[in-house]
């Protein structure tokens, strides 16, 4: 075989199998065939301590997969710090096992990644639904009941019903059905993680569209968080119609 053959044979094999192709090629002494040979075996121990990650990650779901609930839902919120827009949250149900590389808490990756997850997500879940709290509702209310609602909004809009619920937190709202608070959840839980990657992207989005309406203050690069900027150009234009006004006691004080 060509070293271009070689290659194309562990490029096709399926990431589990690699320890059971590369043998075959390991007594081949043309160094572009142990070069191909190394990356692999590289390779295959890094997916292979990704995979372990992974399915520790479905640890919770199993415990209560265990117990007879079926469809078991991760939710999680994501916008409870900024100055402007809407508080998002997200509701997912995985597939049983569902193993997705990169999954993690939405804080601690790139757009990108959470961009290449989001759309993975929303192929392979059998529900998930995203909900908003605008700045009005939070002005009204305050921002932890507006948190729990669109939480709450989110579990509750999805189609098939979850059984269970995994929020992250200390507190959870009424979502109609057993639930779970798992603080640190996005970390811990696939589904949660799910769920923070859906609802960080979905809000994303809404603040691009903002930036389109009020281009001078920056939502496309700070997405409505305090930023320096972001505060320079409420001093110089005063707040927009999507600004929390509870949030800028120093601006009316």
């Amino acid at each position: 075989m060509t070293i271009s053959e070689i290659k194309r044979v562990l490029e096709d094999a399926p990431p589990g199998q690699l320890p059971e192709v590369w043998p075959q090629f390991e007594g081949d002494g043309r160094a572009g065939v142990k070069k191909l040979v190394e990356y692999y075996k590289k390779w295959y121990n890094k997916w292979g301590q990704e995979e372990a990650r992974c399915r520790g990650m479905l640890a919770f779901e199993a415990r209560y997969a265990a117990r007879g609930f079926v469809r078991i839902c991760g939710v999680d919120e994501a916008g409870a710090g900024p100055l402007a827009g809407p508080v998002a949250a997200a509701a997912v149900i995985l597939p049983e096992g569902c193993i997705i590389h990169g999954l993690d808490d939405s804080k601690k990756l790139t757009a990108k990644a959470r961009g290449r997850l989001y759309d993975e997500i929303l192929d392979v879940a059998v529900a998930w639904h995203v909900a908003f709290v605008d700045n009005v509702e939070i002005d009204e209310a305050n921002i932890l009941q507006a948190r729990l609602r669109a939480m709450e909004r989110a579990a509750r809009g999805l189609a098939p019903a979850a059984d269970f619920v995994l929020v992250d937190g200390v507190r959870s709202p009424d979502f109609g059905v057993a639930c779970a608070a798992i603080q640190g959840g996005d970390s811990l839980s696939a589904s949660i993680a799910a769920a923070s990657v859906l609802a960080k992207v979905a809000r994303d989005k809404i603040m691009l569209d903002y930036h389109e309406i009020y281009p001078q203050y920056g939502f496309d690069s700070h997405k409505g968080y305090g930023t320096a900027r972001h505060m320079a150009a409420i001093e110089k234009y005063g707040p927009t119609p999507i600004h929390r006004r509870t949030f800028l006691g120093w601006y009316y004080d």
